[in-house]
């Protein structure tokens, strides 16, 4: 018998509420968008809805634009992999914009940020975010100054 092919959907993307890794909940959406600003702490990402895999082993990895560490070191992509729980499951995947390097200052989160979850070595889902400086005459634009 043919194994069915499983169903994905992006279900959200953007800046979301700060995510415990700890906890079995997922992020909160705040603000659909790809447009990032640098400032720290910020946690943007995606979420999919995958249905029909349960047990596959699916790959994930967050291609960054070069985020220099606390020892002035470029950091690698950050990859991984799960199994997929259920056939009705949800996975978020994301990063947080942090400074790593006071030197640097957010310069090295400054770019596009690629993320990809993989299946059976096929890309099922994916985004990009561009990561941008903050715009200080916006900021006090949309508090009325």
């Amino acid at each position: 018998m043919a194994k069915r092919t499983p169903i994905v959907e992006i279900t959200s993307y953007g800046i979301y509420k700060h995510w415990d890794a700890h906890s079995k909940d997922l992020p909160k959406i705040q603000e659909f968008t790809t447009e990032v600003q640098a400032d720290e702490g910020v946690e943007f990402g995606f979420t999919v809805n995958i249905k029909r895999a349960k047990g596959e082993l699916l790959s994930f990895c967050v291609y960054h634009p070069g985020v220099i560490n606390k020892k002035g070191q470029r950091l690698d992509p950050f990859d991984g992999e799960i199994y997929i729980r259920n056939n009705d499951w949800d996975f978020y995947l994301g990063d947080t914009i942090q400074l790593l390097h006071p030197e640097e200052g957010y310069e090295s989160n400054l770019g596009p940020w690629r993320m990809v979850i993989e299946l059976k070595g096929r890309v099922i889902a994916e985004k990009t975010f561009k990561v941008v400086a903050r715009d200080q005459a916006q900021f006090w634009k949309a508090r009325g100054y």
